[in-house]
């Protein structure tokens, strides 16, 4: 299949680096393909970032059969650019396409589709501390029938979008909720695929959090109430009396590719990493004999977000004196620095685009 390239007339002014939202400006271009059952994905195109006409009966918006994709390209400072680990998250969407009967892209083709996207809207790169270009794949039903089936047709998008620190304050230490009415997901459920329906069931929850002053809400198992498993954008990391322990993947959390980086970084550092379960009882009863550490929040859009405090219970656990720690920085700084080409990659993470 050929890429079919169509160049806008009309290119957009753009933005001040110094001064991006996150997810609010997006690039000239868009990739663009189509699915039909029989046919396969086709007509491939790369073309000007515009609006999507839908049928108001499409699947989509009726049961929600969709997946998406994060991940960000960076500039050198020699010029070069350059993605992290795209190959990871181009296998995790299979994964949840996989799980929302969806058909499997051709993560190949698709890879080479998405780096000429980017070297197309390189420009839109921005170069500022803390700034990134972020890459969003997604797909979506587009069948016109109201039916609870499998849908005969899809489309399948890479948009582009020049943004900013993630949180508006950077590394500043958040405060965040334990969440102990809602339930996100159980075993068996989707939480292990990147879909849309386990954002909007957060919601509530992340409303609640937010009119208490905190910026996030950290999910304890839904079958149980008993169990650490995630925050409701990132995985979450704990180090605990010297041993660093997160939530082991059990079909209910996102398997995190900046997760599985970190975990491999402190361990090439010679740290010790427990995936496990991790009873919420044990973190405060850790908390409470001052063996807790350290805890920060870790994914694509936030890179590293350091967790100053936790409220459970009506208590509010706080962490390295609402400071951001010694290893949650040493780990932003290293991973940030590697994805930028700063520091060296030992790993084979980057993905070289031009």
């Amino acid at each position: 299949m050929e890429i079919k390239v169509t160049k806008t007339t009309h290119p957009k002014e753009k933005p001040d680096q110094n001064h991006l939202p996150f997810g609010r400006i997006f690039t000239d271009h868009m990739f663009t393909m189509d699915y039909d059952a029989g046919k396969g994905w086709h007509n491939a195109q790369i073309e000007p970032y515009g609006p999507i006409t839908l049928e108001p009966s499409a699947c989509v918006f009726h049961y929600a059969q969709e997946v998406f994709e994060g991940l960000k390209a960076y500039k050198t400072p020699e010029g070069h650019v350059q993605m992290f680990r795209p190959t990871e998250n181009l296998a995790r969407m299979n994964r949840s396409n996989k799980r929302m009967c969806i058909p499997e892209i051709d993560e190949a083709f698709v890879l080479d589709a998405l780096k000429q996207l980017v070297a197309l809207d390189q420009d839109w790169i921005p170069t500022a501390p803390g700034t990134a270009l972020y890459i969003r794949p997604f797909v979506f039903a587009t069948e016109e029938y109201i039916g609870v089936h499998v849908s005969n047709s899809y489309k399948f998008f890479i948009i582009l979008c020049p943004v900013g620190a993630y949180y508006e304050e950077g590394l500043k230490p958040a405060m965040m909720h334990i969440e102990q009415v809602y339930a996100r997901t159980v075993v068996g459920g989707t939480g292990e695929a990147k879909c849309g329906g386990n954002y909007a069931g957060s919601l509530a929850a992340t409303e609640k959090a937010n009119a208490e002053g905190y910026e996030e809400t950290l999910w304890l198992d839904g079958a149980t109430r008993k169990n650490i498993e995630e925050v409701g954008s990132c995985n979450v990391m704990f180090r605990i009396d010297g041993k660093f322990v997160t939530p082991k993947l059990t079909g209910t959390i996102l398997p995190g590719i900046t997760r599985k980086s970190i975990i491999e970084l402190l361990r090439s550092w010679g740290e010790t990493v427990e995936e496990r379960v991790l009873p919420i009882e044990e973190l405060v009863a850790d908390y409470h004999a001052g063996k807790v550490e350290e805890v920060f929040g870790m994914g694509t859009a936030a890179v590293v977000a350091p967790i100053g405090k936790l409220n459970y219970n009506g208590e509010d656990m706080v962490f390295n004196d609402d400071q951001i720690g010694p290893y949650a920085q040493k780990v932003y700084d290293t991973l940030c620095g590697i994805q930028r080409g700063i520091v060296e990659d030992s790993f084979g993470w980057v993905e070289k685009v031009c």
